[in-house]
């Protein structure tokens, strides 16, 4: 009796599952979105100069480990990067303060010029769309006698001087903190990374920062260099086309930054280049010029150009790259407009980084 049953096989202990992980509620991530989002439109003063500094940090990573490697230390090289920087910057704003300030006094007239222009053509469609409206007050018993609300708005003189020291001060806290990033980023990052407890996890995070570091470098980089070139081609395109070195150096700029935001950024571009081209040039042929000039320059940067040189490696679904320019534009503006896609590079690498985030890094693409 007892060898029956020693011979009979033990039941397997039940093992109970492990307790799965509490889900915060739908309306909970709603909220916490939303403070998040409210935070950053707060604090753009501080938010804005510290992700600006990190972009030209960015740039400047890669040129700071060339010179590391013909035996310049890391913070004379990054003294000489924002030096050279802000030379070049200073060099490009004197160029442009002069055109930049005549195209402000002659907009107001020359909108209201090519608003004329419209409005005749357009005139006979006015005239029928007024006749309507008679007729249907007419039909309805309301008089023929229109009530206009006028709007004045007072203009400050002082408004711009009040707010030159703070521009000045953000300017300088852009500047000291790249300089910073670049000299004490890596000690920073390094001291950072001393806190995990297990040599293990130091080592697998300090491998996936130092290359998600160098990818976002190299991708920044090679973007404001292809931005740059493309700004530089187009102002001489501009100044064969008959304009002046200034008008043309101002509008490739112009076209340049707009370059960092896709899609938004050309469309733009596009009008601009049609105001310009029907101020500078009477003929309506000559005056698409400028426009046709930039759309095509864009075109072979976008579809030939940068795909060559980035690869597939770095591309971005354009339904999230327009969710990001709306979000970040409505955010900080111009400027998020301008660090929408650094930043947005920045998570698809870090998510492909990260084990099993990578269906999320597949959905940016």
């Amino acid at each position: 009796m007892s060898e029956s049953l020693s011979s009979v096989p033990a039941e397997p202990s039940l093992v109970a599952p492990p307790p799965s992980r509490p889900r915060a509620p739908v309306s909970l991530v709603v909220l916490a979105t939303l403070a998040v989002a409210f935070t950053l439109w707060a604090a753009q003063p501080v938010v804005l100069p510290i992700l600006l500094a990190m972009f030209f940090a960015l740039v400047g990573n890669p040129i700071l480990r060339l010179l590391q490697r013909i035996w310049v230390p890391r913070a004379l090289g990054a003294i000489l990067v924002i030096v050279v920087g802000l030379g070049a910057t200073t060099a490009l704003a004197v160029q442009l303060v002069v055109p930049t300030m005549e195209w402000a006094q002659e907009a107001p007239q020359q909108l209201r010029k090519i608003g004329r222009q419209v409005q005749n053509l357009t005139k006979p469609v006015q005239q029928a769309n007024q006749a309507a409206e008679n007729f249907a007050r007419v039909a309805a018993g309301e008089g023929t006698r229109r009530v206009q609300v006028v709007r004045t708005q007072l203009d400050d003189p002082y408004r711009a001087i009040t707010q030159a020291p703070r521009l000045l001060a953000s300017v300088l806290a852009v500047v000291l903190l790249t300089l910073f990033f670049m000299i004490y980023g890596q000690d920073l990052q390094r001291h950072a990374i001393a806190l995990f407890p297990n040599r293990q996890q130091q080592r697998f995070t300090t491998d996936i920062l130092r290359s998600i570091e160098r990818e976002v470098s190299r991708y920044v980089l090679t973007i404001t260099v292809i931005n740059s070139l493309v700004g530089l081609v187009f102002a001489g395109t501009l100044m064969l086309l008959g304009l002046e070195m200034q008008d043309a150096l101002l509008w490739g700029t112009m076209a340049a930054l707009l370059n960092f935001a896709p899609y938004v950024g050309p469309l733009i571009g596009v009008a601009l280049m049609l105001l310009v081209g029907f101020v500078e040039f009477p003929d309506p042929l000559k005056a698409i010029l400028p426009a046709a000039c930039y759309l095509a320059l864009h075109a072979l940067e976008g579809q030939l150009i940068t795909p060559i040189v980035l690869g597939r490696r770095m591309k971005l679904s354009p339904l999230v790259l327009i969710l990001a320019l709306m979000i970040f534009g409505w955010l900080w503006g111009f400027v998020g407009l301008l660090l929408a896609v650094p930043l947005l590079v920045c998570v698809k690498l870090v998510l492909a980084r990260l084990e099993g985030m990578q269906g999320w890094s597949r959905l940016l693409e």
